[in-house]
């Protein structure tokens, strides 16, 4: 009896000694791979992302729509005639005559028919610098998107909540969204058709 205690002691021992010896590693050595994340991630302090500095020296503003809260790029920094009341020095109604000479005459309005929309339906004809909503509300040019959110709430609901339009620089906060008028151009709104970059012309032939 005293035999069978004796080997089961020494057996025990056996494989205390194999277990501890086998448990030993050097450092940076670890038995499994969440060993390693759990030795590893407990100095881990994080990592701080931003876009701040890809966005300096660019002009931009904070807005807060559909209680988001995002930068977009300044506008009327980047219209070259603006103020537009330099030469509307007078309401619209009083400039369109047949004696002076169109101004504009670059300006392609591609927008909706003519029936449905014209220059004062976006523009404000007795203050120029601004845009004007259809109820007649004033709306400043930096902040353009709010006109056309009228007709486009679609696009608006998406674009605020990040899904419609570019980002600037970076995906990192703060955020900082291009706005309607930087892809779009206001008065012709639709992007022309473009062949795709890779474009099987020899396809083409052969479907022919």
């Amino acid at each position: 009896m005293r035999n069978h205690t004796y080997i089961k002691l020494v057996c025990y021992t056996v494989l205390f000694v194999v277990i501890t010896v086998s448990c030993k590693h050097k450092e940076h050595e670890y038995h499994s791979i969440t060993d390693k994340i759990e030795a590893e991630s407990k100095n881990y302090k994080g990592v701080s992302i931003s876009s701040k500095k890809y966005l300096e020296g660019m002009k931009m503003m904070e807005v807060t729509e559909n209680e988001i809260t995002f930068l977009i790029p300044t506008r009327k920094d980047k219209i070259k005639s603006y103020k537009c009341t330099e030469c509307h020095t007078q309401p619209l109604a009083k400039m369109q005559t047949k004696d002076i000479k169109k101004a504009h005459w670059n300006v392609k309005l591609e927008h909706a028919s003519l029936n449905t929309m014209n220059c004062i339906t976006c523009h404000d004809g007795n203050n120029m610098d601004n845009l004007k909503s259809i109820t007649g509300h004033s709306i400043d040019l930096n902040t353009s998107y709010k006109l056309c959110s009228q007709c486009h709430q679609k696009q608006y609901k998406d674009w605020t909540g990040g899904a419609h339009g570019k980002r600037i620089e970076s995906w990192a906060s703060p955020r900082a969204s291009m706005t309607c008028v930087n892809c779009h151009n206001p008065h012709s709104p639709s992007f022309d058709t473009k062949w795709p970059a890779r474009f099987n012309t020899q396809k083409i032939k052969e479907r022919k």
